[in-house]
Parts: C-alpha cells; sequence; structure tokens
C-alpha cells in the first residue's frame, strides 16, 4: 500500500505502516530511506495451541473501558522502544522471521559466486555494492555528480520542464497501496483506467515536499514549526556539506519554495475522494488547462509523449505546481533540484551525508537516536529493487503448499461470511444485495505468491555502483510500468512480493494479495486454535475483504470499474453510518491536542469493523456446531478478540505518532484495537456494561456490512 521509490515495498507492512507505527520504505521519509522494523515484545511468547500473549494482558484493567491496554497492558509496560526505532510492536515477530529468511538467503548467494547475468548474481552484487562503505567514502559526490551537473545546466523554461520529466517515475500508488508521496514534483501511477477497465492509463499525482505531509508545513503546531525550523537547517547543511558556498540563503530559498508546494497540494482527505481524482486530461490539453510547465518537454523526457490521456488526480494542484514552475525564479529551482538530489542520495553517499540525513529524518521527525544496521538497510534496498528474484527463493524454502491451503479455506469461510451478512442486511434493497454479493463471489484471492514473476534482465547491477544501483532500478521499474500502457490489464497482478508483510485488496482488480510472509505465527500459527486465528489473520482477510466495499471499495463494480451500484436510499443509508464512525475516531486524542482525523481514516476503520464482524461469523461456522473449548480459562470467544487486540500492539515515539495521525489513512493501532465496540459479541464475551468508556448503545455500534 505505501511505496516510495519502487512500485513495491521490500518487507513493508502496509497496514503496519499503519497499525504499528513501522516506519518502512513504503511509508513517508524514514531516517535513510530504508525499512524500519517493529521490535520484539517484551513479554513472554504466546502459549503453544493458545494464540494469546497471555502475559502481556493486564486484568487490573476493564475490558469495557478500555479493551487495548486490557489486552496488551503489560506488555506496554515492559517494552522498550529500541534506539534505532520509532516504534515498536508484536508484528516484529513475522518481520524479523522474514528478515532473518532473507538474510540467509542473500548470504547463501554471495557465498555461491552465482554466474554473471544471473538474478541470482545480481542479488548478490546489489547487497554487496550497499555494503561497501569503503567504496563509497572513496568516491564521495562522484556517483551523483553527472545528476548534479545536469541540473547546473538548466538553462530555461524548456530544460527545467524537461529535467523534471526526465525525473519522474512510477512511485506513488493512490488506489491500492493509498501511497500519495513521492520527493519528485509529480509521481506516476500506471493501472486500469477508472472509466475503462480494459485498458491501463496513466495518473499523474502531486509532489515535491521533503517533509512527510503538507501539514508539516501549513499546521500551526508548536512541533511542526520546530520540525520547520530544523527541516530548513538540514537543507543548509546538506548543500554546505556538498560545497555551497551560499548554503544558509539557498536553504531559504529552498525552503520558501517547498512552502508555496505544499499550499499548492491538495490535502490527504480531498486526495482520497476518488470522483475528485477521476480527471482525463488529453496530452495536448496540458497546456492549457495546467499553464507553467513546458507540457510537451516534460512528457517527451518522461518517455510519455505517445499517450493520448493522462488522468490528473490533483487537478487544482497539478495547475498550481505548474504556475509555480514558471513563477519562481530558475536559480532557486536548480538549488531546489540540488537539494532534492543530495537528499534522495544521502544514504548511499559518504557517512557524513548519511548522519545529516539520519539526523532529520530519523530523530527529527521520528525520534529514533541510532540507525539500523547497514547489512539490514541494505538487504531491504535490495529486496526493494529485486523482489520477485527473492520471492521466488523465498517460497521455495519458506511456505508450504499445506499453509496456503489452510489460509486459502479462511478465506472462502470469511467470504462466505460476508456474503451471508451482505444477506442479512434489512436496509438494503435487492439490487443493490445482488450486485454487492456478485462483487464478493468475483474477487480473486492470491495467496501466497504469484502465477507469473518479474523479469530482470535488462536491469544492470554492479557490485561497486550502490548509487547507480538504485537509479537503474527505479528507472527499471518506470519503464515496466510504462510498458503497461495501452495494454489490457493483468487482473492477476500481484502489487506485493511474497516476503511482504502485508496483505492489500486492489479495487481496479476486483483482487486481493495475501503474501506469503504474513502468513506466520502470530498472525497464522497451524500449531494454534482456530479463535486465535480467526481473531488475527481471519480479521486481516476480513479488512482486505471488506476494503471492497468500504468508502473508496463500494465505488467500484465487480468489473473493477468506477460505477454507481447503488440505490440513492442505499447510499444514503451508507454514507450515515460511515459518518457516525467518522465522529467516533475524532473523538480519539492521540496526543494532547492531536486527534484522530476520522475521514482521513474512515476507509481503513470500515474495513476493520466489517472485516472483523465477517471473521467473528466465520469463526463460529468453522466450530460447525460445536462448542468452542475453554483454554486457560479462556473461552473461544475471548481467545477471538483479545487475538484481535493484540495483533494491533503497538508504542510509538511521539513524533511517529504523530507524523501518522498527521499523514496516514490508518489511524494507531491502539484505536484500531478499539473496532470491537461495535461488534455486540464483544459486549457479551466481556461483560461490558452501560457506563464503562467504551460501551456504546446497540444502536449507536456501527454497522456497515
Amino acid at each position: 500500500m505505501h511505496t516510495r521509490s519502487l512500485r513495491r515495498a521490500p518487507l513493508a507492512l502496509a497496514l503496519l505502516c499503519a497499525f504499528a507505527g513501522a516506519t518502512l520504505s513504503a511509508c513517508k521519509p524514514a531516517d535513510d530511506g530504508a525499512p524500519k522494523a517493529v521490535a520484539p515484545p517484551a513479554s513472554a511468547p504466546a502459549a503453544a495451541g493458545v494464540g494469546i500473549d497471555l502475559a502481556g494482558i493486564d486484568k487490573s484493567v476493564q475490558p469495557g473501558d478500555d479493551f487495548y491496554a486490557y489486552a496488551n497492558g503489560n506488555w506496554q509496560k515492559a517494552t522498550e522502544i529500541p534506539a534505532d526505532r520509532a516504534s515498536t510492536g508484536v508484528f516484529y515477530t513475522v518481520f524479523e522471521k522474514a528478515e532473518k529468511r532473507l538474510a540467509d538467503l542473500v548470504q547463501s548467494l554471495r557465498k555461491q559466486n552465482p554466474a554473471a547475468g544471473t538474478d541470482a548474481r545480481r542479488i548478490a552484487d546489489y547487497y554487496a555494492a550497499w555494503m561497501d562503505e569503503a567504496g563509497i567514502e572513496t568516491r564521495g559526490l562522484e556517483p551523483l555528480q553527472p545528476t548534479l551537473d545536469k541540473v547546473e545546466a538548466i538553462a530555461d523554461g524548456k530544460a527545467l520542464s524537461a529535467y523534471l520529466g526526465a525525473g519522474l517515475r512510477a512511485d506513488v500508488d493512490p488506489i491500492n497501496a493509498t501511497n500519495y508521496y513521492t520527493e519528485h514534483l509529480f509521481g506516476l501511477f500506471v493501472a486500469a483506467g477508472l472509466d475503462a477497465p480494459d485498458k491501463n492509463t496513466g495518473y499523474l499525482l502531486q509532489g515535491g515536499l521533503g517533509m512527510p505531509d503538507r501539514e508539516y508545513y501549513l499546521s500551526a503546531d508548536k512541533d511542526m514549526a520546530a520540525n520547520r525550523a530544523a527541516y530548513q537547517a538540514y537543507i543548509a547543511a546538506l548543500l554546505k556539506q556538498a560545497g555551497s558556498a551560499d548554503a544558509d540563503k539557498q536553504a531559504k530559498a529552498v525552503f520558501d519554495l517547498e512552502m508555496k508546494i505544499a499550499n499548492a497540494q491538495a490535502s490527504v482527505v480531498d486526495t482520497q475522494d476518488i470522483h475528485k481524482a477521476n480527471n482525463p486530461w488529453p496530452l495536448a490539453e496540458f497546456g492549457k488547462r495546467a499553464p507553467g510547465i513546458d507540457w510537451p518537454a516534460f512528457f517527451d523526457a518522461a518517455q510519455l509523449s505517445g499517450q493520448q490521456t493522462l488522468i490528473a488526480w490533483q487537478p487544482d494542484a497539478i495547475k498550481r505546481l505548474s504556475a509555480l514552475v514558471a513563477s519562481a525564479p530558475l536559480q532557486t529551482w536548480k538549488d531546489y533540484l540540488r537539494f532534492h538530489a543530495l537528499n534522495r542520495s544521502a544514504a548511499l553517499l559518504p557517512k557524513a551525508y548519511a548522519d545529516l540525513r539520519f539526523g532529520f529524518y530519523g530523530t527529527q521527525l521520528s525520534g529514533t537516536t541510532a540507525q539500523r544496521d547497514r547489512w539490514k538497510r541494505a538487504l531491504a534496498a535490495t529486496d526493494g529493487a529485486l523482489g520477485d528474484a527473492i520471492g521466488q527463493l523465498y517460497v521455495k524454502q519458506y511456505f508450504p503448499a499445506s499453509s496456503k491451503a489452510r489460509v486459502e479455506a479462511m478465506v472462502s469461510n470469511i467470504l462466505a461470511a460476508f456474503r451471508d451478512g451482505v444477506d442479512q442486511l434489512a436496509w438494503m434493497s435487492p439490487e443493490t444485495r445482488r450486485l454487492a454479493k456478485q462483487k464478493a463471489e468475483t474477487m480473486k484471492v492470491g495467496v501466497g505468491y504469484p502465477d507469473r514473476w518479474r523479469d530482470y534482465s535488462a536491469l544492470e547491477v554492479k557490485a561497486n555502483d550502490p548509487l547507480g544501483n538504485t537509479q537503474r532500478a527505479e528507472l527499471a521499474e518506470y519503464r515496466h510500468q510504462l510498458a503497461k500502457l495501452g495494454k489490457a490489464p493483468d487482473r492477476g497482478e500481484w502489487w506485493m512480493t511474497p516476503q511482504t508483510v502485508n496483505a492489500v485488496n486492489l479495487p481496479l482488480q476486483n483482487a486481493m494479495n495475501f503474501p506469503a510472509a504474513i502468513l506466520e505465527a502470530p498472525f497464522f500459527d497451524a500449531g494454534a486454535d482456530d479463535a486465535a486465528n480467526y481473531g488475527a489473520i481471519g480479521a486481516v482477510i476480513g479488512h482486505e475483504i471488506s476494503h471492497g466495499f468500504d468508502n473508496l471499495g463500494a465505488e467500484f463494480d465487480a468489473q473493477g470499474r468506477l460505477h454507481n451500484w447503488w440505490t440513492p436510499e442505499d447510499a444514503a443509508h451508507f454514507k450515515a453510518a460511515a459518518e457516525r464512525l467518522v465522529k467516533q475516531y475524532d473523538a480519539y486524542e492521540a496526543l494532547p491536542g492531536l486527534h484522530i482525523n476520522g475521514r482521513q481514516t474512515l476507509g481503513e476503520n470500515i474495513a476493520d469493523v466489517s472485516g472483523l464482524q465477517a471473521a467473528f461469523v466465520a469463526y463460529h461456522k468453522s466450530l460447525d456446531g460445536k462448542p468452542a473449548p475453554v483454554i486457560d480459562g479462556l473461552s473461544g470467544d475471548e481467545r477471538f478478540f483479545l487475538a484481535f487486540a493484540q495483533a494491533w500492539r503497538s508504542k510509538a515515539r511521539d513524533a511517529a505518532l504523530r507524523s501518522q495521525v498527521v499523514g496516514n489513512e490508518h489511524a494507531p493501532g491502539q484505536w484500531r484495537a478499539l473496532t470491537v465496540r461495535n461488534i455486540d459479541a464483544w459486549y457479551d464475551t466481556f461483560k461490558v456494561t452501560e457506563g464503562q468508556k467504551l460501551y456504546l448503545k446497540p444502536d449507536e455500534r456501527v454497522k456497515i456490512w
């Protein structure tokens, strides 16, 4: 779901970027651009066969007052966030397992000395280049000099437009990954057309900021003001390190330009509105609709001049950004581009540059005080560039057919529960109900790994050129996406690698992906009780199914077409229920004075509520009429809900928590665990009564699907 540099994020947790505060490469800028993991829980591991961390429960808390604290309170008290982490959470047990396996795979390839031209060789050389710290120090700025020379050579608006076009990359995904961020002035997404799902088209999105979101520039919050001051100082320090004689003056001009870019951008909430995004613009009309950029020069350099149409996702922002290209002084743009070239490359430049970057993105924005080990950053970068090549090795060694079959059965059960739930919606008209069930019945579910693998034979990887490898990998990804334009979409296309700890719903394909790496304990444990599995991975499966019917997914029909298939009355009921959920989350205060944005997080919250309900129903059907066993004094329903709440355990530094609340479409994990207050069965299970803090009257509980 959140990819920064390449289409598919390595070891990423888009659910988890969102729920455990795991600052991965799929999220906003991290301390060094590399994925982050979450640290291991401090409490004892789950008992075999139970699937619940019994030691993590705090029985001094009433479930009806704070269910998250009840399920995780002892874990929360005992857990310390490691120095190199912005956050920590139970998901580390899954992430760490995948990371260790990848490390073993890559290290074994290096020892084998694979033949030149093979994927194995590319993997080994990419990793070795990243690890060559001495070579990186020796080369200094030399690997980046061609880029810096191109910036210096920009002489007029046409050349500036061409440079911006040449830098366009496929580094955004507003539909699947809900990743709206790119450091380039614009980002490209390639997928089926909203109105014409039989053909791939290009989507152009806003970008251009060095900090994670426009709110970092516009918010009056004192912590955001401190971030702005630190960012301007960082710009100056990086330019000074690269030899700029007037770095302070340049930094102020660059920062002022980014303030104008932030003011030009659309908000996250507006960006999420698919109807505001559906703006097909003929390429020939970009100059008229968004004057300022020399669009023919831009599109020619971006290799898009042969396209008839692009979809302008944020049309007003694109107009304003284009106008800025013409109105801001050329020298300011050159200083801006020089800084961003340094900023994007800092992790692969000498240590002085990498340390400056970490000081801002790691310490200032995330609160971390130590960088991750180099080998972990190298591994993540290699996985990001050659994910499918590594994925083939991963599934052969670590994903048994038995796990695939069992998870596929769970998916089938939860889909059936969802369809049954649709039948019980008294408010829904027969026609809308028929179309909803048709969509659920035709969802394509991918479990474990894709049917087809990426071909990396055209990607040149050198063992002594880490920055060049990164640039070539990004360009190869861009060309791969360009090659899809105008062609029929691949309905079986995967948007994640098997070793990604995540899951995703794909509205344009009416499909879902459940990669192999997330199908591990504590999400899925073949030896654990079904209650725990349905509460953990079952709720994730239900969540992704429900994304097909959230405030975004419900706009797409069974064919993946943007199409209103609702009656006006049904749509009104859906929106009214959604509004109640918005208000429920608006009331949660993550930090003093900082509330969760219920509208910004609405899609994820709808999926949580609906997915948890479907998983609960499916769990009970799996019992086949038999009573659930009592294990360690816990009933089946208690284990189900506890597994759900423990799957969301997380502990984040204030800076990281602020970043998530401001710019992410997911609520932090502590509040996602409170989804239970909308499920009737939770009240009976934990004897929750009126007067307790989480209690909602039956007619106030949000039931959408």
